[in-house]
């Protein structure tokens, strides 16, 4: 055994990690990759969630908070990440390939859940870059299907090649085992790009603002409390923006244990 998957191996025998393995590694250019790994048999987590994932640097494991894009139900567990040529961390992981062992935390958590909101009649989940992660394992639970009868993908980047998962997508995740027919019926996907020319440009509180956002969709031209929840992840600016924009319109922010119209995931913007 090498030193190097020793190391893994004792770091293993946590009662917070467990080692797990490469399954697969896509890069979608030259600094988004997206990856997955083995799951353990005793993992559970709720869609929207996020877990520790690192490498064991200098013999002492480095972990980053990760949101897990593959559904609750999914055999492996998948993440989406930046390509960052100095991070301690995604500098290494960016060049993991299949085999390799990866440690993984056994204890997810978060507050991108539908637990956290209260039931409404849309569902408007905006992101900006690898913010789109928990919503990814979030459109492909059958439940979100059953509490709204929209749910809203609005994914906001710079440039085109930056929209991963763009074909699922607009596919409205043709193929997948549990929720075809519903994201067929329900499932609406809205892509925006900032630096490139492209068919939706802007960023979000752009689309909201001058009603772009809601061409086709069913309910009121704007943000309304009365029927819509929201979930937020992404850049700070993003997040913060949007936060008081839907304070300015009566929303309240909700948590897990008091669900309410709107959430963010704290964990990532302090």
């Amino acid at each position: 055994m090498s030193d190097r998957k020793a190391a893994l191996a004792a770091l293993g025998q946590s009662n917070t990690l467990t080692v797990e393995t490469i399954q697969s590694v896509r890069h979608w250019n030259a600094h988004l990759f997206s990856f997955t790994i083995t799951r353990p048999a005793s993992f559970r987590f709720r869609s929207g969630e996020f877990v520790m994932v690192g490498l064991p640097i200098e013999g002492k494991p480095l972990l980053r908070a990760y949101s897990i894009a593959s559904p609750a139900w999914g055999e492996e567990l998948e993440f989406l990440s930046i390509k960052v040529p100095d991070g301690p961390l995604t500098s290494r992981l960016q060049h993991c390939e299949i085999g390799d062992p990866v440690l993984l935390g056994r204890k997810p958590t978060g507050t991108l859940v539908a637990d956290a909101l209260t039931p409404g009649k849309r569902l408007f989940l905006f992101a900006t870059g690898t913010g789109l992660a928990p919503f990814l394992s979030l459109v492909r639970d059958p439940e979100i299907y059953e509490r709204f009868g929209q749910i809203v993908v609005v994914h906001c980047v710079r440039d085109v090649s930056d929209l991963a998962y763009r074909e699922e997508l607009e596919g409205h995740l043709a193929g997948d085992p549990l929720v075809q027919d519903q994201a067929l019926l329900q499932l609406i996907y809205v892509p925006t790009v900032t630096r490139e020319e492209f068919h939706t440009k802007g960023r979000i509180p752009h689309l909201i603002e001058s009603g772009r956002l809601f061409d086709g969709l069913q309910g009121p031209a704007t943000l309304d409390p009365a029927t819509d929840r929201v979930m937020l992840c992404g850049s700070m600016a993003m997040i913060k923006g949007l936060t008081a924009m839907l304070e300015e319109r009566g929303f309240a922010e909700g948590s897990n244990s008091r669900p309410a119209d709107f959430v963010i995931e704290r964990a990532f913007v302090g």
